[in-house]
């Protein structure tokens, strides 16, 4: 199935794709499968008992990457997707996901993408998945990403979330379970505006011996959106966490963050921060006596913060 001009700019959107991706892909459009490629070492597989697909890469893959992306351009959709990646022991590959809704409608679309990570051992994985909603219409655009993450010995796994536009309403619920020496880095970009609101729910099991997390949130609330950042490290052994949230409000937006830290072994090195507010007038005028408008400067210092 081709894909029309309003899912090519999705793609582009959530991708950085102005074509069909080398490599294995899965391209889903409007609740079914539009394009899809498999390489000898990675196979994509339909799931039989509900909607979804196996990832399956095969142990010691390298230099190769697979791109998932969902793209919703019907208004009024609604759909639960259910992913399972199979990271083979000494992989090291990159996967790129996202959803792009175009809704020019008046009833919401909406996506809940379900994805479940088997991490192998001394296995490494780049995640990177990208949100993005537009249209003209009343329709809401809804996203809600729950992701599990399971890491076995060694393993290492980077996730790169980002949210920046059009997203009426987001809850992602992400939990992640390490096993000895498994590192886990995790860093999310959001921006919100109008009356959004963005929920984001992250839990670390530091249950193997020298595992580690590294949770970083940052943020901007505009408008009347608000936005509410929760973490969870529980530290069961002798490992490293880190939860942090910095987040900027402007306008009337709000920010409310709840990071927590559990010690349940005294060898346990656990580290929670959170910091929330305004941009600082003197980032304002510094960059204004250099001619920037106060809108100019204030889209700088955002766009640099979510850098």
């Amino acid at each position: 199935m081709a894909l029309d001009s309003i899912q090519k700019k999705l793609l582009e959107q959530i991708s950085d794709l102005h074509e069909v991706p080398a490599g294995a892909y899965n391209i889903r459009a409007n609740g079914a499968s539009a394009e899809r490629n498999t390489t000898a070492n990675i196979d994509i597989v339909k799931k039989k008992d509900r909607p979804g697909i196996d990832i399956i890469i095969k142990p010691g893959t390298v230099n190769e990457s697979v791109h998932i992306p969902v793209l919703l351009s019907e208004s009024g959709l609604t759909e639960t997707v259910y992913n399972d990646f199979y990271i083979g022991d000494g992989a090291d590959v990159v996967i790129v996901a996202g959803c792009g809704i175009h809704n020019d409608g008046t009833d919401s679309s909406e996506h809940s993408g379900i994805h479940t990570f088997y991490v192998g051992k001394n296995a490494k994985v780049k995640y990177v998945e990208k949100h993005y909603g537009e249209g003209d219409g009343n329709g809401e655009n809804i996203m809600n990403p729950t992701t599990a993450v399971i890491m076995e010995e060694g393993s290492y796994m980077e996730m790169e979330t980002l949210q920046i536009k059009g997203v009426d309403s987001t809850y992602r619920t992400t939990k992640a379970t390490l096993k000895d020496g498994a590192k886990l880095v995790i860093g999310e970009k959001i921006m919100t505006h109008g009356h959004q609101t963005a929920t984001t729910d992250f839990s670390v099991d530091l249950d193997g011996v020298d595992c580690g997390a590294h949770v970083v949130s940052r943020s901007v609330a505009k408008d009347d959106s608000h936005q509410l950042f929760i973490s969870n490290i529980n530290g069961n052994s002798r490992c490293n966490g880190h939860t942090e949230c910095d987040a900027i409000v402007m306008d009337n937006g709000t920010v409310s963050a709840v990071p927590k830290v559990n010690a349940n072994h005294t060898e346990a090195s656990l580290i929670h921060e959170a910091a929330i507010g305004k941009i600082a007038g003197e980032q304002l005028m510094k960059l204004m006596t250099l001619g920037l408008t106060e809108a100019e400067a204030e889209e700088q210092i955002v766009n640099g913060f979510l850098r």
